[in-house]
């Protein structure tokens, strides 16, 4: 029997609020902004995903110029937020991270100005600080939930062990993790199958994350699903060996089962016996909407394998 998921498309805002650039909003920063939010909502996605970081915090005031000109939005999508990088403020122009109390607060707040709505519906801490409390942690989340402001709660880029000390200390559960997992960056599974091989020298901290996730009913919401255009691009830019010869076997899947192979690749993520989320990101609408059969293509387990093993560049143990 196959486990229980709960799978679905999210819409990643990174790309809304006219880029990473000191500018300020247009119209047609509003503009595209508006349709691809309708595009999404058009093939079912319910879910939008931001960081108070995307476009310097533009991809938020963008969104939420929207949700003004159309009240009745609100209540039929899942808003959610990250938090904890705090951009370009270290030696070098490198970010530092930041999770303590005052901080997630009073980000927070900033955020739910900026999407002009009243709550979150998930917030999550958008990669570990090595400085982080997990007592104080919790009390961050128990006074954002008191308060109305935050109704859920996860994280992002985090190991087994770093969820195993924030939950501890919390009466409810982190309810996602967000990380980078697609076709060509496959590490979680790899560790999987790699135990008593030399090949799991190196885990990347992904070590048990399949296996903790299906037991917590925790959603891996996957960032990059399509690994940023690699094997879906112009045949003339593929490199030869493993890039090419994926995109030849995702092309002839695709005509396979009639689709995109693109949708192809949100399908191989699908067929993980996880709650697994993909995070799509484009703000044209055609694109998006060429994503709606994703959710219900069923690919066989043959030939998920054969993507996975071609994408490896190597033979499984």
């Amino acid at each position: 029997m196959e486990t229980e998921t709960n799978n679905s498309l999210i819409y990643g805002c990174m790309g809304l609020g006219g880029g990473w650039k000191s500018t300020t909003l247009t119209a047609e920063d509003e503009k595209i902004a508006e349709k691809a939010i309708f595009a999404a909502l058009e093939i079912g996605i319910t879910t939008f995903d931001h960081a108070d970081i995307y476009a310097y915090g533009k991809a938020e005031e963008v969104f939420g110029k929207v949700l003004k000109n159309h009240p009745d939005l609100r209540k039929r999508i899942i808003i959610q937020s990250k938090t904890g990088i705090y951009l370009h403020q270290g030696p070098n122009n490198s970010n530092y991270y930041n999770l303590s109390k005052e901080y997630i607060i009073n980000q927070v707040y900033s955020i739910l100005q900026r999407l002009q709505t009243e709550y979150l519906d998930v917030l999550l801490l958008h990669r570990p600080d090595s400085l982080m409390v997990a007592t104080e942690i919790a009390e961050t989340f128990d006074f954002l939930k008191t308060r109305g402001l935050v109704r859920n709660f996860g994280v992002s880029n985090m190991s087994v062990e770093q969820i195993k000390l924030i939950q501890h200390y919390m009466d409810e559960p982190l309810i996602a993790n967000q990380l980078q997992l697609s076709l060509g960056h496959s590490l979680m599974l790899n560790t999987g199958v790699s135990i008593n091989t030399d090949m799991i020298a190196y885990d990347g901290g992904m070590h048990g994350m399949l296996e903790y996730c299906q037991l917590n009913h925790m959603a891996i919401q996957a960032w990059s699903p399509l690994h940023k255009g690699f094997f879906t691009r112009n045949p003339n830019d593929l490199h030869e060996g493993v890039e090419r010869e994926t995109s030849n076997l995702l092309v002839r899947l695709a005509i396979k089962y009639g689709v995109r192979p693109s949708t192809i690749m949100l399908a191989w993520l699908f067929r993980i016996p996880c709650t697994i989320q993909p995070i799509i990101g484009t703000t044209q609408p055609d694109r998006i909407r060429n994503y709606k059969d994703a959710c219900t293509l069923q690919i066989s387990r043959e030939d998920w394998y054969h993507l996975w093993i071609t994408a490896r560049g190597n033979s499984l143990p």
